[in-house]
């Protein structure tokens, strides 16, 4: 029963809402812009509502998956670290959709969708960090890792726990992980910008 919830997520994190919000206005974003299913690449392709309702989709993706397992797992034990695999498992159902032969996104909104359920006050650090890193840089990609890579230290600071911090540093290193190419593009100073615009 309790590792229901881990496949649940993986399940639900892995539903492609960038190509279903896509699709119903008759693109497929993973032929245009970065070819990404992510709210960036929606919000490039398809424009600043579009983009912003698949934030919010693939957003809550994270956060209503984790916090339905902190509400409905019994307590037990190991209950705390079911909640948080839970979590890790809908950033990874992202990443790695099944739907999609494992092919999806980078996994940012659903991570913030999970680390808004940890701490809100540690989102406002994160969203200031991402903010300004692309103002002054133009890089959404530099914004979003800065902002992903410091969550664990926030939480810490913050008095979460130990398990709260270790998920935020495991989610953060598959989102890392998943910029590879983006990592390669700003050493070698061909990353996309928004200052272009």
């Amino acid at each position: 029963m309790s590792f229901f919830f881990p496949l649940i997520g993986y399940l639900f994190g892995a539903v492609p809402f960038g190509l279903v919000i896509g699709r119903m206005v008759g693109t497929d974003v993973r032929t245009e812009g970065s070819r990404n299913i992510g709210a960036t690449n929606v919000n490039r392709v398809l424009g600043k509502k579009l983009g912003f309702l698949t934030l919010v989709c693939d957003c809550l993706k994270g956060f209503l998956t984790i916090y339905s397992a902190n509400i409905f797992l019994p307590e037990s034990d190991n209950r705390a670290l079911i909640v948080a695999l839970t979590g890790i498992m809908a950033v990874i159902g992202h990443m790695f959709p099944v739907y999609l032969g494992f092919k999806g996104g980078k996994g940012v909104a659903t991570g913030l969708g999970v680390f808004l359920f940890f701490s809100f006050p540690a989102i406002l650090i994160s969203l200031a960090v991402f903010l300004a890193t692309v103002a002054l840089s133009g890089f959404v990609s530099a914004g979003s890792l800065l902002a992903a890579g410091l969550m664990p230290l926030w939480l810490w600071l913050l008095g979460s726990s130990n398990i709260t911090v270790v998920t935020a540093a495991i989610i953060a290193l598959f989102i890392w992980v998943k910029h590879h190419e983006n990592i390669g593009r700003l050493f070698r100073g061909n990353e996309k910008t928004w200052k272009n615009k």
